[in-house]
């Protein structure tokens, strides 16, 4: 393990030697043996990120959206950090004025924006704890979170008004003041007038403090500055308590992989805001770029105008969810397979010849600089042209998406992982470094990480190769689960979180993700799924008499193996004029059609989210059973067996529906 390499060497940390028996060594990063980053004077807080910034580059542009010219988007409007400086300070006095200081929870809802930044700064200036309000929990995620979080003053895109309304009177018991992006309808006004609240439009909030003046009040490292509530568990969703120190450290961690690999960030480079700023993710890669002065672009808010939003903006530094990268991949395969005989012959010995080169080591500048010109320059030029980092991050990347990307786009595409418990961030992989490939990378420097072993489930910490769950120690690592305790305590251990994910440990010092511990999972998009939840759902069907659920990272939707009711099947096989035995109307695609239909009556009957829908189901007639391995005694799913079984059917569902996709697009 942690063989010695001219990549990366992965060393066991000075700290941490005690007895652990089911845990394997503790590593960090070899760019960095310390545990803590040095100190910066005068950076303890997020606060001081931006303030430091305003000081060093006052007339760089910051933050930019698209002008609307005659009802067509225009060119990026830009307002510098000066001007965004000045807006903050009049946000946060109008805060104060308001009687909101230090410790209270502000909410921000709605999309990314200039005004989304500057309410979060404000709130980081006065020592006000953000709370990012988001709705992709379901309709009661805002409620329960101003609820839990006890926001008491809330800034609100202007469109999510009304969906803000729905959530009082509840909410109303806690929230008194909200602040529109916009104006607020004099119909809004009175509905919000009516619960108590006060409420204004961005213009007449500014001038509330405008003459008066408030001391910010002293800050510290570990003084908490986002609460940021997860989605995906079972249950409600948890508060987590993320400090100044966390963010910091990971962009200390950030920075010492850059400049190791020749890439350090700066203010000349350009950055998409298009990926929720309510998720951790966005929020220390924003934090990032304010640090070193660059500009951050808006996109509009529409995924299928992402492209022309890249095209106009032309990022340096592109970061994605792997479901993007998915699109971005399958569009350039498109545009090769529909483009001439001449076309594809001269793409396809390109690459291939650039695939060679970067084998032989050479670094992807170097590799095949005529090609990159004359051949690959086109999907450069569709991501703008100046992008030289594409970051992947949320779920993993296809081994097969990540090599073709690393050919053709001219950058370096880096994998990450991370949760919203630690910072975003754990590992990330490193340019240049083709055995890197379908991994997560080393650690980030200033972080610890070890595995634990998991007897029950075959995973050995001290094996040849090292597997386990992943647990992570230091300063990025969240400081509780606000108001949860009892939830604190099962995932934390002497200081180590337990992230529920298995790893192994490569030769090179990499982290490859090859397992969830739990029955919760990712999907490509980033959403995480409960699957013995759904099914807990799906079996009230009348047609279902058992059903596994299965799902992975790699793809964005569910399938299914049914066993079906065989009363229910034949009722309605009889009443379609469907004569054959049951095997063979199970195997009949009218059959699965119907299923899938009443599996989606009670999906939205139940209020699921789309990603929680069935797309494919097989359905076998023969009950889940323990002679073929499928079932314990007490007649629990052995989720890995099933897999096994399945494996070829599961396969071969994907393929189909992957297909029916590309051709419908």
């Amino acid at each position: 393990m942690a063989e010695k390499t001219l990549i990366v060497e992965v060393e066991k940390a000075k700290e941490g030697t005690e007895e652990r028996p089911s845990m394997g060594p503790v590593y960090r990063s070899v760019f960095c043996n310390d545990p803590t980053p040095p100190p910066i004077q005068g950076l303890d807080t997020c606060w001081d990120i931006f303030r430091m910034s305003v000081e060093k580059y006052p007339t760089k542009s910051m933050l930019g959206v698209r002008e609307i010219v005659d009802g067509k988007p225009g060119k990026y409007k830009w307002q510098t950090y000066q001007e965004v400086y000045d807006m903050v300070v009049k946000v946060g006095k109008s805060i104060r004025a308001c009687g909101y200081g230090e410790g209270v929870k502000c909410g921000i809802y709605g999309a990314n924006s200039p005004k989304w930044i500057m309410s979060m700064q404000a709130c980081n200036a006065h020592g006000l704890f953000c709370v990012p309000l988001y709705d992709t929990l379901g309709s009661g995620a805002v409620e329960f979170i101003i609820s839990h979080a006890e926001v008491s003053i809330a800034f609100v895109e202007e469109k999510k008004i009304p969906e803000l309304l729905k959530t009082f009177p509840n909410a109303a018991n806690y929230v008194k003041t909200l602040v529109s992006f916009g104006d607020v309808t004099p119909e809004q006004r009175q509905q919000v007038e009516q619960f108590g609240l006060t409420v204004y439009s961005w213009e007449d909030f500014l001038k509330v403090g405008h003459d008066q003046t408030f001391d910010l009040p002293e800050k510290k490292k570990s003084d908490v500055c986002t609460i940021m509530y997860t989605s995906g568990t079972t249950g409600d969703p948890k508060g987590v308590l993320i400090t100044n120190e966390s963010i910091i450290t990971l962009l200390a961690g950030i920075d010492k992989v850059l400049m190791s690999c020749n890439e350090k960030l700066s203010d000349k480079d350009v950055y998409l805001s298009y990926l929720p700023l309510a998720h951790i993710f966005d929020r220390v890669i924003e934090e990032a770029m304010i640090m070193h002065g660059a500009s951050i672009g808006f996109w509009r808010g529409d995924i299928k105008l992402l492209l022309e939003d890249i095209g106009e903006l032309k990022p340096t530094i592109f970061v994605a969810v792997p479901r993007v990268l998915d699109r971005v991949y399958n569009g350039l395969n498109q545009k090769i397979s529909t483009g001439g005989f001449m076309k594809q012959t001269v793409f396809n010995f390109a690459y291939s010849y650039k695939l060679h080169s970067l084998g032989k080591g050479r670094n992807h500048e170097e590799a095949s600089p005529l090609f990159d010109k004359i051949v690959f320059n086109k999907v450069k030029q569709g991501l703008g042209g100046r992008v030289r980092i594409i970051l992947s991050g949320a779920a993993p990347l296809s081994k097969h998406v990540e090599g073709y990307l690393r050919v053709v786009t001219c950058a370096h595409i880096l994998q990450g992982y991370g949760l919203t418990e630690t910072c975003a961030g754990t590992f990330v992989s490193l340019p240049n470094e083709k055995d890197m490939l379908g991994t997560v990378g080393p650690p980030v420097p200033y972080v610890d990480v070890c595995l634990e072993s998991i007897p029950e489930m075959g995973y050995d910490a001290l094996g040849d190769p090292p597997r386990g769950e992943i647990c992570v120690r230091g300063s990025t690592v969240f400081k509780g689960y606000y108001k949860r305790e009892d939830l604190t305590k099962e995932v934390m251990t002497n200081g180590w979180f337990h992230t529920g994910d298995i790893g192994e440990w490569q030769p090179n010092g990499a982290m490859k993700i090859i397992d969830r511990k739990k029955n919760i999972f990712k999907l490509s998009q980033g959403e995480y799924v409960a699957v013995e939840h759904l099914e807990n759902i799906y079996v009230q069907a009348s047609v279902v008499d058992s059903i596994w659920i299965y799902g992975n990272s790699f793809e964005s939707y569910l399938v299914a193996i049914v066993n079906p009711n065989k009363q229910a099947i034949e009722k309605w096989a009889e009443e379609n004029h469907i004569t054959a035995d049951f095997d063979s109307v199970c195997e009949d695609s009218k059959t699965k059609t119907y299923v899938i239909g009443e599996l989606v009556k009670i999906a939205k009957e139940k209020k699921l989210k789309g990603f929680e829908f069935i797309k494919g189901v097989h359905l076998d007639p023969v009950p889940f059973d323990m002679e073929r391995g499928l079932m314990t005694p007490t007649f629990k799913k052995k989720r890995p067996e099933l897999l096994k079984y399945y494996q070829n059917t599961i396969d071969e569902m994907y393929k189909t529906l992957n297909e029916s996709n590309k051709s419908n697009a």
